[in-house]
């Protein structure tokens, strides 16, 4: 009977920490609506136009701050901190270059946190990492090479060419740590962040004609990832208590 009683007990715990983490998203949701709302195609670069990009992502920093009295992983905090500078970088394109080094410094923050132990595996290695990260690699070794013609064709080339290269590389590495602590949010936030950012590219370096609602699309996986990636370092100090109170029982 007391297993049963902790049991039910445990399920309801885990119920309230769920809406508590959805109620505590809501700001991050309305500001990511008022986004989409505010944003049209060709929209002039504006100040209001940053603050409202990147009010989504300072939103998630300071949710993923004060959850559990500021455990959930500070490197995420950082790296949602550096997003958004990103994104008010990209509103003007002559910032291109001081966006893509924010993110680059955001997904090195996201790949040291990963590596911590919060994020440490309960099990060991399963047998699709292996593969799931050759995949990668190739993917995004295989997207590089792709854009390579067209970077070279960029005014700034000099600079593009290997920035690109270390970002793409910077990209990588975090995705692939991602899958390694085989948390399905952070895992997922991790692919999204990838998807995203292929999609920019791809627009940003004009290798295809432009797409109606690409920019959403590319925001949308944008969000999703950021999301994705604060609920996972939300639910890691969760989970790992979880661990240590069942190896204690």
């Amino acid at each position: 009977m007391d297993i049963l009683e902790t049991d039910a007990y445990d399920r309801r715990q885990r119920r309230n920490t769920s809406c508590a983490l959805l109620f505590c998203l809501t700001p991050f949701f309305l500001a990511s609506a008022v986004y989409f709302y505010v944003w049209t195609p060709g929209s002039p670069a504006s100040i209001t136009l940053a603050g409202v990009k990147s009010a989504p992502a300072l939103l998630l920093a300071a949710t993923v701050l004060s959850w559990n009295g500021g455990q959930s992983a500070p490197g995420v905090v950082g790296g949602l901190v550096l997003s958004a500078v990103g994104d008010c970088c990209l509103v003007w394109p002559e910032l291109f270059l001081h966006g893509m080094a924010a993110f680059a410094l955001a997904h090195l923050l996201y790949s040291l946190t990963f590596l911590s132990s919060r994020y440490e595996p309960y099990s060991s290695s399963s047998w699709w990492t292996g593969p799931l990260y050759l995949i990668l690699v190739l993917i995004t070794g295989g997207v590089y090479i792709y854009l390579f013609p067209f970077l070279r064709k960029n005014p700034n080339s000099e600079l593009l060419t290997p920035g690109v290269g270390v970002y793409v590389a910077l990209l990588s590495i975090m995705a692939i740590l991602a899958i390694r602590t085989r948390h399905a949010f952070t895992l997922l936030g991790g692919l999204c962040f990838m998807l995203s950012d292929f999609m920019l590219a791809l627009q940003e370096f004009k290798v295809t004609a432009p797409i109606e609602h690409s920019n959403t699309a590319i925001m949308v996986t944008y969000y999703l990832a950021q999301l994705l990636i604060s609920v996972g370092a939300m639910r890691a100090v969760e989970n790992k208590r979880d661990f240590a109170k069942w190896k204690r029982s």
